[in-house]
């Protein structure tokens, strides 16, 4: 069994908080969904991503920043990824995600509390099983942004994508 490495979050005066600690995958990405988009639904521009502690991502956690990022765009706002490392960063440059977020902002209003916001962060458990339609939903979502990203990456995931999209059509199939 893969263990699922703890994502914690903060809500504080003029942005809020998400830190990953361990691996960033889809079985901790749902938590950072439903914790961001509770967040922009309340109006909040400016989302954290704290990557510090954060060992690696997977394409449905980067997909599923990419989602927020554009959400909060489209509203104004923005994504911020605080301490990212250069593997880190490469990896959200590869798939052309810079553009949508602010990698290590050096001049963000977060800047001066980052320590005492991350001593005051609580766990945050997402609200769906892994291996379950609605996760293999999430799983979908988080490759259908990152394909709509570029056209180098519609390539590279269109793969998934259709496996993910016959999965879900026979799980349909047999629900009736």
């Amino acid at each position: 069994m893969t263990n699922v490495c703890p994502i914690k979050v903060g809500k504080f005066e003029g942005f809020s908080w998400i830190r990953c600690e361990g691996k960033g995958s889809f079985l901790n990405s749902p938590a950072v969904k439903e914790f961001g988009e509770s967040r922009i639904k309340r109006g909040e521009l400016c989302l954290v991503v704290d990557m510090e502690a954060c060992t690696g991502m997977d394409s449905t956690f980067m997909g599923t920043l990419a989602g927020l990022a554009s959400r909060l765009t489209e509203k104004g706002g923005a994504l911020h990824v605080a301490g990212a490392d250069e593997r880190g960063r490469r990896s959200l440059e590869d798939l052309g995600l810079d553009f949508l977020m602010e990698i290590n902002p050096e001049k963000a209003e977060w800047r001066d509390v980052e320590d005492k916001a991350r001593d005051l962060l609580k766990p945050k458990v997402a609200g769906m099983t892994a291996g379950t339609q609605l996760h293999t939903r999430h799983i979908l979502e988080a490759h259908e942004i990152l394909s709509e990203a570029n056209e180098s990456n519609r390539k590279k995931f269109s793969g998934v994508v259709g496996i993910l999209e016959n999965e879900l059509a026979e799980k349909a199939k047999g629900s009736r």
